[in-house]
């Protein structure tokens, strides 16, 4: 791909050795400066692919923005920020998060002293354009993370605001796991000539993780075949999911109650606690940890190699974003999968629908992990 030395450092010292299908096709149209319509999910490796393009595309002896990356969660935009960081460490950029819940101040003051990539959520980085405090003049890379879900929510008129401020000609880089009628209204309106590229990468997500399925028959005795299971959870780190936030505190409750260590977040924490529990997670520090479809976007635990749902998740294009965290970019992984009887046409319809083996968990799930 002829990219810098200083980001290929980076990029090798992050663990990749190969790009994925998605980063193959997509980082050299980037780099051209064409607009591209990326349609793929997650797991294929879209954020390091738009974000090698960013890095190699920079102007470095420029300290003010040149790249704005909208994303539609905190979660996954600090996830982003770190991913830009970690393969830039040798290029020395800037890369600032603009999040809702953080000191507006401190914003201002970070972006007047430089950064030349800002990444953010789309209300308060329209609120900092307003305040004239992240210069526009010199974007030049613009790219929509997680489309659909920027266009589907209450973000839509920001996104649009924003555009406005844009200058002219700016490229246009948009990733979306499915193309909603707003998705693609947006690429008519505001990109010029794009490239499509379009992975499916379902199959590919599945590849090297092992499924397994416990009959639980009952929904309460779920609590105690976890228990059973404490063990095998904490020889790595697991993900534990469940469809609700009551749930998840529930959950972790009760778990605390038999004396087991837990960690727990779902969207309605506080952030600033949220973002602790993830960091100690992140870290090792803390082994399992419960929580909603909040971690489905954005969140890659290099370590994770085991996932429990312990709810089996409401939508069958949920389950490869839970499972697929266990085993990205070709590592192994466990997935688990607690079943009552009520649940066992849903696990027929996940397995069908990705062409997969859920088998029965055997006794010694642990030698697996």
């Amino acid at each position: 791909m002829n990219l810098r030395a200083e980001l290929l450092r980076g990029i090798y010292s992050y663990g990749f050795e190969k790009p994925s299908e998605v980063q193959q096709k997509a980082i050299p149209p980037i780099t051209d400066g064409r607009d591209v319509i990326v349609q793929a999910p997650s797991e294929t490796g879209t954020t390091a692919a738009f974000t090698v393009a960013i890095l190699e595309s920079l102007d470095l002896t420029n300290s003010q923005p040149q790249a704005l990356i909208l994303s539609p969660t905190r979660d996954s935009s600090q996830q982003i920020q770190k991913v830009v960081v970690a393969l830039g460490d040798y290029l020395n950029v800037i890369c600032h998060a603009v999040l809702g819940g953080t000191n507006v101040r401190a914003d201002i003051r970070k972006l007047e002293a430089g950064a030349q990539v800002v990444v953010g959520t789309p209300g308060r980085v329209f609120d900092m354009i307003s305040r004239r405090a992240l210069n526009m003049a010199g974007i030049k890379m613009f790219v929509l993370d997680q489309a659909d879900e920027l266009l589907s929510g209450g973000f839509k008129d920001q996104i649009y605001d924003i555009f406005r401020f844009l200058p002219s000609p700016c490229q246009v880089i948009l990733l979306s796991a499915t193309m909603s009628k707003d998705a693609l209204d947006l690429t008519h309106r505001f990109m010029r000539d794009p490239i499509r590229i379009q992975v499916k990468g379902e199959e590919r997500s599945l590849e090297g993780i092992t499924q397994f399925y416990v009959q639980v028959e009952k929904e309460e005795w779920k609590l105690d075949t976890l228990c059973d299971l404490y063990e095998t959870l904490t020889i790595t780190q697991a993900v534990i999911y469940l469809n609700t936030r009551r749930k998840v505190e529930w959950l972790a409750g009760k778990m605390a109650d038999r004396d087991f260590t837990v960690s727990a977040v779902h969207e309605d924490m506080n952030p600033r606690d949220r973002d602790l529990i993830l960091r100690e997670f992140r870290s090792g520090s803390s082994r399992v940890l419960i929580t909603t479809d909040l971690l489905n976007t954005g969140i890659d635990v290099q370590q994770v190699s085991l996932v429990v749902n312990y709810d089996l998740p409401a939508t069958r294009e949920s389950y490869i974003h839970r499972v697929g965290r266990g085993g990205r970019f070709g590592r192994k992984g466990v997935a688990i999968n607690f079943i009552t009887n009520d649940d066992e046409r849903m696990l027929r319809d996940i397995e069908q629908f990705y062409d997969t083996d859920i088998k029965e968990m055997p006794m010694n799930v642990a030698d697996l992990i």
